[in-house]
């Protein structure tokens, strides 16, 4: 990509803030790489798969290789992900897949959200004062909810894919089987994540050697009980999950640690298609996921706001661009806490929320030079956490078909719980509703009525697989784990590429920042913003909080004008690959 080479100007902009104007840079002939960029994406002219762990990518590639498709490829990878990232892979979870068929030139949601037992209750989380306990939506049998994601792989081949369901899951029934071998990644989340785990003797069995030492590196790791149940999955379809022995145990296991989702809980899930929510920026189409989603509609709510600003000329994450950024995502954030729900349950302004007129409402009440305090700031008046241990996977074939899927257990090996028998570890999904209207979930995030407790509800959430279009054909594919941060990380990807001319693995690894509204302070990583920027930025009025690095990109860039697919896979996170042929 050619990015433009920048020169101050002395003009100022009636607030007082310097702008740039770009000066074009000469034409380069075609390369796959330019002399100018530090950090070069993998590159390929057939097809590409980047996946948050490289066993997984590497299932996805010989799917592609053997002729199928991006849905064939992103079904077979995430049920290896169930095998090979049992932290964020899984069967006993849900999320969100986007679809973009080539042939019609449409892009399509699939929504494999978990849904609330039908014996929920709104206040099924609080105690006997009427606070809200988080034992009970995280480490409890009341936690789980009704997993999507074997229901949504089904959806998405039916509709979209070339192979069955019993040839996507072969390679994970494989690896299940046969074992693997522990990474260095995997063997440090067991330590991390042992009082978890070993709270429950199915999963202590399963993730720890019998003596209740740790797996090390290297060693083979194998999981019989999950492997049983892929081949059930694989002969009968997603009954063999939803109804029979499967879903007997899962709710067995449920039910038993003090939960009440029932067999006819599983038996009547359904994962169901969506219109994608979609905007304009800069000359390029975003779509992206819909509610119950929040992050495609906040997204664009985000980027059409930026729209109106000269981002570009303002420059990658100077204090100019960071406090106009954080200053929408403020607003954003607290729309989302009272707008944003499950649309079958309420009614979601999304078309208000996503409208240019209401950017430029959001516009008119942002100081370029002062911080609005979040305390001031309200949901605007319009005409669910994940944890970072969510995963997300890119797919493009050699049609230009495209798949982007995030999908989760909530925390970091869900609840914790496997079901007994199945190798299944069950999420913890039922903390994302608003266990009290106006009481953060586990990660700060305010909620509302619209995302209340109700049977058969699902929860909000802040995944956002994205694709975004040029003259109609796929760009840039992405998405990120990252709970609360999924949004504003997906979102700087994009501008990244869009506003400051990065190729996609420099927009992967640029620093990173994230504002949520509450708590009040914009998130840096650590050694992410020069001193001078941070002191900038506290002038005025901000709180700057340096934490961990954010989010885990796996992203891909169709370059039309060179013919080529270029990928990266976050360094944020060991073990991810993207590959390609």
């Amino acid at each position: 990509m050619t990015r433009p080479m920048l020169r101050p100007l002395t003009a100022l902009t009636a607030a007082g803030m310097i702008a740039l104007a770009p000066v074009a840079a000469s034409a380069q002939e075609a390369a796959i790489y330019s002399s100018m960029d530090a950090v070069h994406p993998v590159w390929a002219k057939s097809a590409m798969v980047s996946v948050q762990e490289a066993v997984a990518a590497e299932v996805g590639l010989q799917v592609l290789k053997d002729g199928g498709n991006a849905v064939d490829a992103g079904v077979a990878v995430a049920l290896a992900l169930a095998v090979t990232l049992p932290r964020a892979g899984n069967l006993g979870g849900g999320g969100f897949m986007m679809v973009h068929d080539a042939a019609s030139g449409e892009t399509k949601a699939i929504d494999y959200r978990e849904m609330a037992p039908a014996s929920a209750t709104r206040d099924m989380y609080l105690d006997a004062e009427g606070n809200a306990d988080s034992n009970l939506s995280r480490f409890h049998g009341l936690a789980v909810g009704v997993p999507g994601t074997v229901a949504g792989m089904q959806l998405a081949l039916e509709t979209y894919g070339t192979m069955t369901l019993e040839q996507a899951a072969a390679p994970a029934i494989k690896l299940a089987e046969d074992g693997i071998l522990v990474t260095a990644d995997l063997a440090d989340s067991l330590k991390a994540l042992e009082k978890r785990l070993k709270t429950w003797p199915a999963s202590a069995a399963i993730f720890y050697k019998p003596d209740g030492s740790f797996y090390e590196p290297g060693d083979l790791f194998k999981q019989p009980d999950l492997a049983a149940t892929l081949k059930t999955i694989a002969a009968e379809g997603p009954d063999g999950f939803y109804k029979g022995e499967v879903a007997e145990k899962i709710a067995a296991s449920v039910q038993e640690a003090g939960g009440s989702m029932t067999v006819e809980d599983l038996a009547n899930y359904k994962a169901v298609i969506r219109e994608p929510v979609s905007g304009t920026y800069h000359g390029h189409e975003i779509v992206s996921m819909p509610p119950p989603s929040s992050g495609g509609t906040h997204i664009i709510q985000i980027l059409n706001v930026m729209e109106g600003y000269p981002i570009g000329f303002l420059g990658h994450n100077s204090s100019n661009t960071i406090h106009l950024m954080a200053e929408a995502m403020k607003r954003a954030y607290a729309d989302r806490s009272e707008y944003l729900g499950d649309p079958d349950f309420v009614d979601v302004p999304v078309k208000a929320l996503t409208s240019k007129d209401y950017a430029a409402k959001i516009r008119e009440v942002i100081s370029l030079n002062r911080a609005t305090p979040s305390a001031s700031i309200k949901p605007g008046k319009l005409a669910p956490y994940e944890s970072d241990q969510t995963t997300h996977f890119s797919i493009v074939d050699k049609d230009g078909n495209a798949v982007s899927n995030t999908y989760t257990l909530n925390f970091s090996y869900g609840s914790g719980m496997t079901a007994a028998g199945t190798g299944v570890l069950l999420n913890n999904e039922m903390d994302d509703f608003s266990a009290k209207p106006g009481v953060p979930n586990a990660y700060g995030l305010i909620g509302g009525d619209a995302n209340a407790v109700e049977p058969g509800k699902r929860p909000l959430s802040s995944m956002s697989p994205t694709i975004v279009l040029k003259d109609g054909k796929p760009f840039l594919v992405t998405g990120s784990p990252g709970g609360s941060r999924i949004i504003t990380t997906t979102l700087q990807v994009i501008s990244n590429m869009i506003d400051h001319g990065m190729n996609v693995a420099e927009a992967t690894n640029a620093a990173r920042i994230h504002h949520q509204w509450l708590p009040d302070e914009i998130r840096v990583e650590d050694g992410g913003l020069s001193r001078d920027t941070v002191a900038a930025l506290e002038a005025r009025g901000h709180t700057i909080a340096v934490k961990s690095v954010m989010g885990s990109t796996q992203s891909i860039h169709v370059d039309a004008e060179k013919g080529l697919l270029l990928g990266a896979s976050d360094p944020r996170r060991t073990g991810s690959a993207t590959v390609g042929y």
